[in-house]
């Protein structure tokens, strides 16, 4: 299920989301432009599980850094376009600063998760997926009954259908939750992080509650 839109409607300008976009997108651009040096790159500054283990202390920084960093085309184009469909809402709720601290905590704790998981894993991580993981969770919580217009393949046709977002949410984490158990069993070739997602998510799901803006009522 690709999601297309959703129906729950922001009347904020939702600017540090797009502040992040745009970082994500000029890191990606800086990236294309080193040509060969690139990988060296990334590895420099992608967080690479058994390099944090054995270094915390220096290399704390790359849990942030390698949640701006992209692996291809459709790896940021993804990525960017479910953060722009949702992250939106969970900003408008929370508030910019808020938000900002939500999402870079959220990042922080999905590679924490795929670090905890693949403590020997040599195979640097980068990806903005564990961050909008936590956005994913939030939005559950602060969403549940929106509606989320997703590209279906039905009999090799692909349809469009408004799927209740719980629906949507619920089923995309139990995907993760498959494949991440099925790495750790060793079918884990596809090179994505699912720990990192499934950390995210539920930091998003657990945390979004002390982020959100406290609601102020008038009684008549």
């Amino acid at each position: 299920m690709f999601p297309l839109y959703d129906t729950a409607r922001s009347h904020k300008f939702p600017i540090i989301n797009l502040t992040i976009i745009a970082i994500n997108i000029l890191a990606f651009f800086y990236e294309l432009q080193m040509g060969s040096n690139v990988e060296q790159f990334i590895f420099q500054w992608g967080l690479t599980p058994g390099r944090f283990i054995a270094d915390p202390a220096n290399a704390w920084i790359l849990i942030f850094s390698s949640m701006f960093l992209h692996g291809g085309w459709f790896h940021i184009i993804n990525n960017m376009w479910v953060l722009f469909i949702f992250g939106d809402n969970v900003e408008a709720r929370l508030g910019g600063f808020r938000y900002l601290i939500f999402y870079l905590l959220s990042g922080a704790a999905a590679g924490l998760m795929q670090v905890f998981i693949l403590s020997s894993s040599d195979l640097p991580m980068i990806g903005a997926s564990g961050a909008i993981a936590g956005v994913l969770g939030a939005y559950l919580v602060l969403y549940p009954r929106a509606r989320v217009a997703s590209l279906v393949p039905i009999f090799f046709i692909f349809t469009v259908i408004e799927i209740p977002a719980f629906v949507y949410l619920l089923f995309w984490f139990v995907s993760q939750l498959y494949s991440g158990l099925f790495a750790i069993q060793g079918g884990g070739a596809s090179g994505i992080a699912w720990w990192a997602h499934i950390g995210g998510f539920i930091f998003g799901l657990v945390m979004v509650s002390f982020f959100r803006k406290k609601t102020e009522y008038r009684s008549y």
